[in-house]
Formats: structure tokens, sequence, C-alpha cells
């Protein structure tokens, strides 16, 4: 069984520091999240998402709380 951090990607509308800080308490607090990241400078404001135990819709769901649009980029 691999341990190791698997990541997810999606593109969002997450385009501001302002907008991170209103998604960060949702994926703050989803367990299964180790650490994520939002590339506000890339044009489709990718959410990378380092993770163990949760799911691709779960992420989704909490981006989605929060207000905001994802989409995912996982093959």
């Amino acid at each position: 069984m691999e341990n190791k951090n698997q990541v997810f990607q999606f593109k969002t509308n997450i385009n501001c520091s302002g907008c991170v800080a209103a998604v960060a308490p949702h994926l703050n607090n989803a367990e299964g999240i180790e650490n994520w990241t939002v590339d506000t400078a890339n044009k489709d404001k990718i959410l990378t998402v380092q993770f163990v135990g949760i799911s691709e819709e779960q992420v989704i769901d909490a981006v989605q709380k929060a207000g905001y649009k994802i989409e995912s980029l996982n093959k």
C-alpha cells in the first residue's frame, strides 16, 4: 500500500488572495487534504491538492461550498 501523497488538479475561478482566503477554511478543514495551493497567475487558476484519503468529489464539494467554480483536470 502506497503512503505517499497523491495530487489532484482542478481548474477554478479562485483568482485573487481574497478568493484564496475565502476558500481556505473549507479546504483546511477537509479531512484528508495534506496541502493545497492555487496558481492565481495561471489563466486557469489551477488548484493543486495533495491528499491522503479524500475523494475528488469531496474536494469539488468543499470548493463549491465556498462559492467557487471548480472543474477536474484529473484523468
